[in-house]
């Protein structure tokens, strides 16, 4: 990933012009932490480092602490707090708005064949709509094809909370190369089975027919995350990790 230098940036301060990545064909993507105003202002609506990627043209804070704020694409876990009459009211964390879960909003979903969740359980959804003025909206399926794409409900397993700047990095395409994280692959290596859903808004679910490796895995990603681990020392935590559980 092509960055700038590390840039500390503050909340409603003026992102310089010559940092804000441009591309003929390319639109310039804004990622979580960044705000347009019109004409063509951009700035913070968070504190932390600024990030570009003049490859993709997109640029977005970092930051781990503070509330998570949802940004229109994010994908996310939520939890179920109620249902009204045409959508799920959903929780993305404590201190975020309640966002909505339309009925509809799933792989070939009518009102007799959509999926009837409780108070309580779990959604993998995507941020579909996110402004200051209204709640944020969730979709559980690509509106381009009608497809999941492997949104939905969560179906047992644990979640585990982590910081904002760790889910972010597990999310990157190349979290191995880009991110500097690589305790899931390890973890697989060890010949652990499980399978994973992470949300930017901070939580890992974990799912396995071994509750041990469950544990093992949500174990390896908090400790990963709270440390600062390296990619060395995330393969000897691992490591110890899977030697403790046999």
């Amino acid at each position: 990933m092509s960055t700038e230098s590390p840039l500390v940036v503050l909340p409603g301060e003026a992102i310089d012009p010559s940092l804000i990545p441009t591309h003929k064909k390319k639109p310039l993507r804004l990622g979580p932490g960044l705000r347009h105003i019109p004409p063509s202002e951009i700035v913070p609506t968070v504190a932390g480092q600024l990030v570009v990627d003049h490859r993709k043209t997109s640029m977005w804070i970092e930051y781990n602490g503070g509330r998570y704020i949802p940004s229109q694409g994010d994908l996310i876990i939520g939890q179920i707090a109620r249902s009204a009459t045409d959508f799920y009211y959903v929780s993305l964390s404590p201190y975020t708005p309640n966002a909505t879960l339309p009925h509809l909003a799933f792989e070939s979903a009518t009102k007799k064949t959509r999926p009837q969740l409780a108070s309580g359980d779990l959604v993998y959804a995507r941020v579909s709509l996110a402004n200051r003025h209204m709640d944020p909206e969730l979709e559980c399926v690509n509106s381009s094809t009608g497809k999941s794409d492997g949104l939905g409900p969560l179906k047992d397993g644990m979640v585990f909370d982590v910081s904002l700047g760790f889910a972010r990095r597990l999310l990157m395409a190349k979290s191995r190369e880009e991110g500097k994280v690589e305790v899931l692959e390890a973890l697989g290596e060890e010949g652990l089975a499980f399978e994973t859903a992470v949300g930017r808004n901070g939580k890992v679910w974990v799912g396995s027919e071994s509750v041990k490796a469950v544990v093992v895995v949500g174990r390896a990603l908090r400790e990963t995350d709270e440390r600062g681990l390296g990619v060395e020392a995330q393969r000897k935590l691992v490591k110890k990790l899977v030697r403790e559980m046999r």
